[in-house]
């Protein structure tokens, strides 16, 4: 078995992402299993039953609860909870897969639920790629028929589907590996000829389902920067399913936690971990380091404008991306304050001892 990964540069957290006009939308999303489903979400509205009450009374089980979001061109939208909570469900109702007992999925403001069945395998087939924990790969066809394999069911010419593959090949630097069959590569290797399979079509929208969740923690964490760095360059819109709260946090534009069908918050990951709506988000989130989470944006307070560059000049400098990890190493080498710049390089903020020790404490900071 051939084992190899690249070495990637650390990488952190997802780019923020402007926001725009929605991709993906769903709106108030029901989704009930059982016969008498229609009649159980009535009285769900009407009574507000939960979960052991519906499949009591009315034999179904509760799969979504009302789940109303959008994802942004280029986002990175993790959908996150515990086994059982509906994140897989959910992201079926997205492709049309399954389709909700009430509300609506929308592609580009269009209701997929009112698309004939040929339109909707079109736009699985052209517009949306799919990426699972389980690798599916064919094993009797080498990584470049794999890859190729969605664009020879659309028809495409051999030489055509070929070339396209290897340039995706190229991209997850797979290319020396384009003849093997998969058993002889890793499993590593192989969830990225997966990847490379959902890319081939050149998809808007990627759909991925606990991906990496099959892996051990050393080649998850590479394949996460490679797909950060993948995903920085080509813009994809994804939708990212994950049981791991680790995972959401480091690629995650925005997260959603789901409990029982329902999603309980939706904010950045910074906001996630600093306002924490109920008792379950932040029991979630209570064991995470904010060492690497909060930015040098998140602890700063404004900067004095009557201070003189003369002033600051000896000032340590950081961007309003840098880690509380990054600032706290600037503190301890220096007495002065952190001066904060932005993206376009022109101070914007500072950060002082005090302010950074309580944004390690997960605390306003006082300016």
């Amino acid at each position: 078995m051939v084992d190899d990964m690249p070495t990637a540069a650390p990488i952190t957290t997802a780019t923020p992402v402007v926001a725009g006009t929605p991709v993906v939308e769903c709106r108030d999303v029901w989704k009930l299993f059982g016969a008498r489903a229609k009649e159980g979400l009535a009285a769900v509205r009407r009574e507000g039953l939960g979960k052991p009450e519906l499949l009591e009374r009315f034999d179904c089980v509760l799969g979504v609860a009302g789940a109303t979001f959008t994802v942004a061109e280029g986002e990175i939208f993790c959908i996150m909870g515990l086994s059982g909570s509906g994140k897989s469900t959910l992201v079926r109702h997205i492709n049309g897969l399954i389709e909700p007992t009430d509300g609506a999925v929308l592609i580009h403001g269009e209701d997929i639920s009112r698309k004939p069945a040929a339109e909707l395998r079109k736009l699985r087939a052209q517009h949306m790629g799919m990426v699972f924990q389980s690798f599916a790969l064919l094993p009797d066809r080498c990584v470049l028929d794999n890859v190729a394999f969605g664009l020879e069911l659309r028809g495409m010419a051999r030489a055509e589907r070929e070339q396209r593959a290897m340039a995706v090949l190229e991209q997850v630097q797979l290319t020396p590996w384009a003849y093997r069959l998969p058993a002889e590569l890793s499993g590593g290797m192989q969830q990225r000829v997966g990847l490379a399979r959902a890319l081939a079509g050149d998809p808007e929208i990627l759909l991925m389902d606990e991906p990496f969740g099959a892996l051990d923690p050393l080649i998850r964490r590479q394949l996460q920067d490679q797909f950060l760095e993948l995903s920085r360059k080509m813009r994809k819109t994804t939708i990212f399913i994950t049981h791991d709260l680790d995972e959401a946090i480091r690629l995650g534009t925005r997260i959603a936690i789901m409990r029982d069908g329902a999603l309980v918050q939706i904010g950045t990951p910074s906001e996630i971990v600093r306002k924490p709506k109920d008792a379950y988000v932040a029991d979630f989130v209570s064991g995470l380091s904010r060492l690497k989470l909060l930015r040098a944006s998140d602890v700063m307070r404004p900067l004095d404008k009557a201070l003189s560059d003369g002033e600051t000049r000896r000032w340590p400098r950081a961007t309003v991306d840098s880690d509380l990890d990054t600032l706290v190493d600037l503190a301890a080498a220096s007495d002065d304050p952190i001066l904060v710049l932005g993206r376009n390089g022109h101070p914007e903020g500072v950060v002082d001892k005090r302010a950074l020790l309580r944004g390690i404490q997960g605390k306003p900071s006082d300016g």
